[in-house]
């Protein structure tokens, strides 16, 4: 037993004492009373963002473990309090480019784009997340790994409103990259074969649970960093894209794509410094991850 528990322990001998003695019916009441409030609880600090110690500090009690497994939560409690995924932080600033052109939102292939994103959703070790994806062919779907670590019921939500199941073809913890297969026909975006410094971009996803969104952006560059895995584990020297604009949690996923509708890299992390930017996978690793999606793979352990 953890220290937790033995709090949970030592709070509910002393509740069972006090109400005992105000008669049968009192104690059996706030004794439920009190198992009640500490389920929910444990449910809420499983699922609400931000509070990554605590669920640690959850699934290690054995009291808060086997309650919260004797009772899960319904679909509709899972639902109300859904974390969205909390995007990555990786030390640096943006490349030094311009501030992004808030015009990007009104461009017509960019609003074609929309139709090529999808809000995607799962739950893992009792958990519900949601972030974003978009179609890079008419029935594979490219997100990150940390948005769908240890699914095993992923589903992409299309602009439309179409719920598909989804099923991993790929996971790749190091670039924090995962591919999907739907039983669907989605408009595929097109890459862009070498983003220029500077180029005008935005970021397209469901940001905060919220609707599909334009985020103006503009691409800075592709270089070497040290950093860690979709699971913090490292360092690992690997390649990144930078941009300049606004992400935020929900975007984890989405594109960055420019004023042609084609995708320059996928949202994965945020800046920790500088004006509002993120971090994206290259192309590259894109295109050589489509190679290798001919049978389902495991989504590995969940996290966060």
């Amino acid at each position: 037993m953890t220290g937790l528990d033995w709090g949970i322990a030592a709070f509910f001998f002393a509740l069972a004492v006090w109400a005992f003695r105000e008669g049968v019916v009192v104690g059996v009441l706030m004794t439920a009373l009190g198992v009640a409030f500490l389920w929910g609880s444990a449910v809420a600090v499983l699922h609400v963002p931000g509070a990554a110690e605590l669920r640690r500090d959850v699934r290690q009690s054995l009291i808060l473990s086997n309650l919260t497994e004797a009772l899960p939560p319904s679909d509709e409690v899972i639902r109300a309090l859904r974390r969205i995924d909390r995007v990555p932080r990786i030390e640096g600033s943006p490349a030094p480019v311009a501030p992004p052109d808030p015009a990007i939102a009104s461009d017509p292939d960019v609003a074609r784009a929309g139709d090529s994103v999808v809000r995607v959703q799962g739950t893992a070790c009792g958990l519900g997340l949601e972030g974003s994806g978009w179609a890079a062919g008419p029935d594979l779907i490219v997100t990150n790994a940390h948005v769908i670590a240890g699914q095993e019921d992923t589903t992409v939500t299309t602009r439309g409103g179409a719920s598909l199941d989804a099923t991993a073809v790929h996971y790749d913890p190091r670039n924090d990259l995962a591919l999907l297969k739907v039983a669907a026909d989605i408009p595929p975006l097109r890459l862009a074969p070498d983003p220029a410094y500077g180029t005008t971009g935005a970021v397209l996803g469901y940001p905060l649970n919220g609707p599909y969104l334009v985020t103006p952006a503009r691409f800075g560059d592709a270089r070497e960093a040290i950093s860690e895995d979709s699971y913090g584990r490292g360092p690992l020297r690997r390649t990144i894209a930078s941009f300049r604009g606004g992400i935020r949690s929900g975007n984890s996923g989405g594109p960055l794509i420019d004023t042609r509708g084609r995708v320059m890299g996928t949202v994965f992390a945020a800046t920790t410094t500088g004006p509002p930017g993120g971090f994206a996978i290259p192309n590259n690793i894109i295109k050589n991850a489509q190679r290798q999606t001919s049978t389902p793979v495991d989504t590995g352990p969940c996290s966060g």
